[in-house]
């Protein structure tokens, strides 16, 4: 793990999968996606380095699932359900960490959110990344 930047915790809802992570560019690089899997998970991502991820505890009780060309590989905890992270299909260099798993952050933190457009995923089409929207969250007063 790299020291330059400050590093999260993040765990499942039950505890029993612990990680610690540094972020590739801080929270700067939110997004979440319209692919089929994504749409139904509902996470917000954000970006790591492989080496940058840790699992301090609990590797054992990671599930992996994978679909599709099986590039991205996703990890749940087997006790909770929870996802937790998963090494991209964008860029298999990559971790997504799911943000709402980082000790002391919540999805509502960020009022907007780009989305990506996974259902036209850049490695099927060979262009590069766009973005179909941005999910907005206004609180009330």
């Amino acid at each position: 793990m790299t020291t330059e930047t400050p590093h999260h915790d993040v765990s499942c809802h039950c505890g029993t999968v612990k990680l610690r992570v540094r972020l590739a560019d801080g929270f700067n690089t939110i997004r979440r996606c319209t692919c089929s899997y994504c749409r139904m998970r509902g996470a917000i991502a954000v970006s790591a380095k492989l080496a940058d991820l840790e699992i301090v505890q609990g590797e054992e009780n990671l599930t992996l699932y994978q679909f599709g060309s099986k590039t991205a590989k996703h990890y749940f905890c087997k006790t909770c359900g929870i996802y937790t992270h998963h090494q991209r299909r964008s860029d298999p260099t990559q971790f997504g960490i799911n943000v709402a798993c980082i000790e002391g952050v919540s999805p509502f933190d960020f009022p907007e959110v780009e989305v990506t457009d996974g259902v036209s995923h850049p490695s099927d089409t060979g262009a590069g990344t766009r973005i179909a929207g941005v999910l907005r969250y206004i609180p009330n007063d």
